[in-house]
């Protein structure tokens, strides 16, 4: 192709792939927000570069078939208008590396950017709103998708026994990859289950749940990027909380009496505030959000 001749430098290479996503009114939002960082992102993948650093590589120039590489997936992110985490089969929260494939959402949650927090925490700057981590000992994630929630909890609470699960088995096919990948096949029980079906007479210091939280409206207008995704790691009913509504019924009879319940909700915060009036919900709020994850006490759950 000409653009294989005509473009030699990455630099050349990053101009050329945010003018042809912008042109192609691609949509963003699985680890990027808009052409030049989706650009930068897939051209540093392809080439086996940090995915952090673009600056020292601006002006090398390309070998032909590196060039012709990336005309591959430029060309395949606008044909397909999948997520770029799909082409390369690659996912990051924080500084933590995901395997993802289209069994599963592409990660993006805003409690992994909590945990991301809370690993790198020190003296009393823990921010999950947990007084003392070092007493959980015992943590169940629901609608685990790739497993990167269990994955970072694991490594915020390196004591901690987690027991993961989801409804799809694709998706814990994908889990058991990256729990793998991590080593950590010992501390992370991956099970079937329809939220707390599976884990019936147990007992957890903490629960995290990332379920699915988008109203059937907003899930029947999505974009090709985002209904390139399972549908069932989105759809969370009429007005995308009754999962929600389920884990907080339920919560109560998994948590020990000092335990914790942390879920995230997206847009939900006002009509779970109207609905549950006098529920103490302690909002986490995030660099990147506000809102948007909630945390509740054991004691306010029965």
């Amino acid at each position: 192709m000409a653009a294989e001749l005509e473009l030699i430098t990455v630099r050349d290479w990053l101009r050329y792939a945010a003018s042809r996503f912008g042109a192609a009114g691609l949509v963003y939002g699985h680890g990027t927000s808009n052409a030049p960082d989706e650009a930068a992102y897939l051209i540093l993948h392809t080439l086996s570069l940090p995915i952090d650093r673009l600056d020292p590589w601006l002006d090398a120039r390309l070998l032909p078939e590196e060039r012709a590489r990336l005309q591959t997936v430029i060309e395949a992110r606008i044909a397909t208008r999948q997520p770029a985490s799909y082409l390369t089969k690659e996912a990051w929260i924080g500084g933590h590396s995901f395997y993802v494939d289209e069994r599963v959402i592409v990660p993006r949650s805003y409690i992994g950017e909590l945990l991301c927090n809370a690993i790198s925490a020190a003296g009393d700057e823990w921010p999950l709103g947990i007084d003392d981590p070092a007493a959980v000992g015992t943590i169940l994630e629901l609608c685990t998708g790739s497993g990167c929630l269990a994955i970072l909890a694991a490594l915020a609470f390196p004591e901690a026994r987690i027991d993961a699960s989801d409804i799809s088995e694709d998706a814990l096919a994908v889990a058991r990859r990256n729990v793998g990948d991590y080593g950590l096949e010992e501390r992370i029980g991956l099970s079937r289950s329809d939220l707390f079906a599976a884990h019936a007479g147990n007992r957890y210091d903490l629960v995290i749940a990332n379920p699915p939280y988008v109203s059937g409206q907003a899930v029947a207008a999505f974009p090709p990027e985002y209904a390139a995704e399972p549908k069932i790691a989105h759809a969370g009913g009429a007005d995308g909380l009754d999962l929600v509504r389920r884990i907080l019924a339920e919560a109560g009879d998994y948590l020990t009496p000092e335990g914790s319940l942390i879920v995230e909700v997206g847009t939900g915060r006002a009509i779970l505030e109207d609905e549950y009036p006098g529920m103490p919900f302690l909002w986490l709020d995030t660099a990147e959000s506000e809102g948007e994850v909630f945390m509740l006490p054991a004691s306010a759950l029965h």
